[in-house]
């Protein structure tokens, strides 16, 4: 998916911090309020490396420290959200004498699927989250999706675990049976469907582009006190999970 004019402009606004360089991933800033992540990686379904997750975990670190921006949106390039992790880097891995991995950054893949930022991030899912890619998405704080987008958590049939923070959280969003429906049998599940269980906030319509709704979403949370938000994103957080810092 190509992001519309409507929801980029040309050049970046002024910032107090720079924002990290990227390879993986396309920054774009439709006001000067509100981060665009694009994942573009089109060709392997966005998948993410190991570069990828310290890519991003470094822009999402970034989003919470300048002080220009209020939201984040994360979105994919093509047809595919994100379909989780690179498994052809993975399998390179596994082989004798090969370099492992480098491991998840504390806020987990994608740099989301463990972040407790101080700032909202909202996924605009343009299609199959898969995996990983699923995992960001139960993570951020409001989630939208196209009506092609499909969720899914389809380890168990590759005989791995979704281990990046995803299945406690799943359950208390959806309830256990339906996380347990979703580990256990892997299948896709609809935009639609995701919505009625809770797991997406919106589905927007035919015609529409999931990156304006989104956008338009972001604008009325930046017309909003900053410190508020933050304020208040920090006691859903701790209802949540009860974490401390």
């Amino acid at each position: 998916m190509t992001i519309p004019a409507s929801a980029t402009i040309m050049a970046r606004p002024s910032f107090q911090i720079p924002p990290p360089p990227t390879d993986f991933a396309r920054l774009s800033f439709p006001n000067p309020h509100t981060l665009i992540v694009t994942l573009c990686r089109p060709k392997s379904l966005n998948c993410i490396n190991s570069a990828g997750n310290q890519e991003l975990h470094a822009v999402w670190t970034w989003l919470d420290a300048e002080p220009s921006i209020r939201v984040g949106i994360v979105t994919g390039e093509g047809r595919a959200f994100c379909a989780g992790a690179d498994l052809k880097e993975w399998n390179e891995s596994q082989k004798p004498g090969a370099t492992p991995q480098k491991p998840l950054s504390p806020s987990g893949f994608g740099g989301l699927s463990r972040r407790r930022g101080r700032k909202p991030v909202i996924a605009a899912v343009n299609g199959l989250a898969h995996g990983g890619g699923c995992e960001m998405i139960i993570n951020c704080d409001i989630v939208l999706a196209s009506p092609s987008a499909v969720f899914a958590l389809p380890e168990a049939k590759r005989g791995v675990v979704a281990l990046a923070g995803a299945l406690p959280r799943l359950t208390r969003i959806v309830g256990r049976m339906r996380a347990m429906e979703m580990a256990l049998t892997g299948r896709d599940v609809p935009a639609q469907e995701a919505k009625e269980w809770g797991l997406c906030n919106a589905v927007c319509t035919d015609g529409e582009s999931i990156v304006d709704v989104a956008v338009k979403w972001a604008e009325e949370i930046c017309f909003n006190s900053p410190d508020s938000i933050v304020v208040s994103k920090e006691g859903i957080e701790l209802g949540w999970g009860g974490y401390k810092r």
